[in-house]
């Protein structure tokens, strides 16, 4: 029952975690995240999808990260880095997103878009089933190195940002905004659906121990 939830929450997470990276991508002419610039960049260049340059990078980080340091991929590391570029290409395909209008609504829609991100990565990650391959990849280079995860973060997107520029990928204001909105809401949302799933779970327990006592 207990991990039942977990996955719920896991799977609740990383839908809406890539329904907000399609509202940025439909607003593209903004700026998107470092990793989604690479993406679209890829996708113009070499033709595919957004979402399967996504699951294609995640695979490689996965690789890394798995000779690196085995302890950060787990189960939902492996779901995560195939199933939010397949949310994201099924969310593309349906269509059921906003439209650019190219004025002063877009950042309105584009901030709904990096909040929407941000809770659906504190949900996912308040699971613990597994950091996201991007994460993973990030805290085993950190490990190895040393080096604090925030200096490794900045490095590593700073790079794939150079690298997405580079090829052509959508890099604008909110290219460079996007964490100071998306990094406050994902840490709180984690710490509050975290509380949340400790509740239910010592709930449940409670639950249990009682029908076993009976």
């Amino acid at each position: 029952m207990v991990l039942t939830i977990r996955w719920l929450f896991y799977m609740t997470g990383l839908i809406v975690f890539s329904y907000g990276i399609c509202i940025s991508l439909q607003m593209q002419h903004l700026g998107v995240h470092p990793w989604d610039v690479l993406n679209v960049a890829l996708f113009e260049k070499l033709g595919l999808s957004i979402g399967s340059w996504a699951i294609i990078i995640s695979v490689l980080l996965i690789i890394v990260s798995w000779i690196l340091d085995k302890s950060y991929i787990k189960l939902g590391t492996f779901i995560n880095g195939v199933g939010v570029g397949a949310f994201v290409d099924l969310f593309l395909w349906i269509d059921f997103l906003p439209e650019a209008s190219h004025t002063w609504t877009d950042m309105v829609v584009m901030i709904v878009g990096i909040i929407t991100m941000g809770i659906g990565g504190g949900l996912y990650n308040s699971a613990e089933v597994g950091a996201g391959p991007r994460d993973g990849f990030m805290l085993s280079i950190s490990d190895k190195l040393g080096a604090p995860i925030g200096r490794i973060r900045i490095i590593v997107e700073s790079l794939v940002l150079v690298l997405g520029l580079i090829l052509g990928g959508p890099v604008f204001w909110f290219t460079f905004i996007f964490t100071f909105i998306q990094s406050p809401v994902f840490a709180y949302t984690f710490e509050k659906f975290k509380g949340i799933l400790a509740l239910i779970e010592r709930k449940v327990e409670v639950k249990q121990s009682t029908e076993v006592s009976v």
